[in-house]
C-alpha cells in the first residue's frame, strides 16, 4: 500500500470513529442526558488534541455545538463553540470560507444578549486577523453583518459590514435601518456617517459604492446628483475630491457646507482625519473632544501614522458605534 492509501484509510478509520461516537452522544442528548453528554464531549476534545488531531476535535465540538443548540442548551453549545476556536487557534488552521461560514453558524444559533456571545465573536475575530486584517478577516466581517442585519440588529451589523469591505450590503442595510428606526429628515445622515467613516479607515472604494448605492436604492431620496439635502452633495463633492487630492478643493467643501456639517459634532473631526489622510493636513495637536466622544474619535482613527501607506483593511482601528 502507497503512503498516500496509507493516509486516505487512516483518514477513513479515524471518520469512522468520529461517527460512532458521536451517535452515542446524540442518544446521549436526546435522552435528555445533557450534563453528561457535555462532559463527554470536553474529555473527547481533551484526548483528540493531545494526539493532534485538530480536525477530528474541531467537528466533533461543531457538530455537538449545533445539536446542544437544537435542543436550547445554550451553555453547553457555547462551551463547545469555544472549543471551536481552540482547536483552530492551536492547530494553526488555516482561514477558509467553510471555516468562516461554520463560525458564523455558531454565531448565529448564540442568545443574542448573552455574555457568551460576545466572547465567542471578539475570540473569532482574533483568530481570523492572522489573515487578513489586524481588525479580522473581511469575510468573517461581512458574515456577521449579514447575521446581525437579519437580526435587525443595525448598529453592530454596521460596525461589522465597515470591516467587511462590502459597501453595497452596507447600503442595503443602511436604507432599511434608515426606513425603520430614522426620521425622515435623517435619511442623510445615515449614509454620511458611513460614508466619512470609511474614508477614516482609507477605503475610497468603499465609501464610493456605499453612498451610490444609497442614495439610488433610498425610496426617500429624489435621484442625484445634484440632490435636495446639501449634506448629500456635499459627500459628493467630497468623494469627487479625494481622488484629486487638492487641498484648497477640501478646503472650500468644508467651509462652504459648515450648516450641514454642523448637525453631528463628529463631522469635522472625521473630516480633519480625511484632511491628513488625503490632502496633506498635519495633524492637530490635540483634539478639541474628550471623553466619550474623543474616546469614539481614537477608536475609529487609530493612534499612530505609522501604517498610513498599507492598504485600506489592513489600516483599520476599533470603530465604535453608538
Amino acid at each position: 500500500m502507497s503512503e498516500q492509501e496509507s493516509l486516505k484509510s487512516s483518514s477513513a478509520r479515524n471518520r469512522g470513529g468520529v461517527q460512532r461516537v458521536e451517535g452515542k452522544l446524540r442518544a446521549s442528548v436526546e435522552r435528555g442526558d445533557y450534563y453528561e453528554a457535555h462532559q463527554m464531549y470536553r474529555t473527547l476534545f481533551f484526548r483528540y488534541m493531545s494526539q493532534a488531531k485538530y480536525a477530528e476535535a474541531r467537528e466533533l465540538m461543531y457538530n455537538g455545538a449545533l445539536l446542544f443548540f437544537s435542543y436550547n442548551q445554550q451553555n453547553s453549545a457555547a462551551d463547545l463553540s469555544m472549543l471551536v476556536l481552540e482547536s483552530l487557534e492551536k492547530s494553526g488552521a488555516k482561514i477558509d470560507d467553510e471555516t468562516l461560514e461554520h463560525l458564523t453558524k455558531l454565531f448565529s444559533r448564540m442568545d443574542p444578549n448573552s455574555p457568551e456571545r460576545v466572547a465567542f465573536v471578539s475570540r473569532a475575530i482574533k483568530w481570523s486577523s492572522g489573515g487578513s486584517g489586524k481588525l479580522g478577516h473581511p469575510k468573517l466581517h461581512q458574515l456577521l453583518a449579514l447575521t446581525l442585519w437579519k437580526e435587525q440588529n443595525y448598529s453592530e451589523s454596521r460596525y461589522h459590514f465597515l470591516h467587511s469591505s462590502d459597501g453595497e450590503g452596507c447600503a442595503q442595510m443602511l436604507v432599511e435601518y434608515s426606513s425603520a428606526r430614522g426620521f425622515h429628515g435623517e435619511v442623510d445622515m445615515f449614509v454620511a456617517q458611513a460614508v466619512l467613516q470609511f474614508l477614516c479607515l482609507k477605503n475610497k472604494t468603499s465609501a464610493l459604492v456605499v453612498f451610490t448605492t444609497y442614495t439610488q436604492k433610498h425610496p426617500s431620496i429624489e435621484k442625484g446628483p445634484p440632490f435636495v439635502q446639501p449634506l448629500l452633495n456635499f459627500l459628493w463633492f467630497l468623494l469627487l475630491a479625494v481622488d484629486g487630492g487638492k487641498l484648497t478643493v477640501f478646503t472650500v467643501l468644508c467651509e462652504q457646507y459648515q450648516p450641514s456639517l454642523k448637525r453631528d459634532p463628529m463631522y469635522n473631526e472625521y473630516l480633519d482625519r480625511i484632511g491628513q489622510l488625503f490632502f496633506g493636513v498635519p495633524p492637530k495637536q490635540s483634539s478639541s473632544y474628550g471623553g466619550l466622544l474623543g474616546n469614539l474619535l481614537n477608536s475609529l482613527m487609530g493612534s499612530g501614522e505609522e501604517e498610513e501607506g498599507e492598504e485600506a483593511q489592513e489600516d483599520s482601528s476599533p470603530i465604535e458605534l453608538d
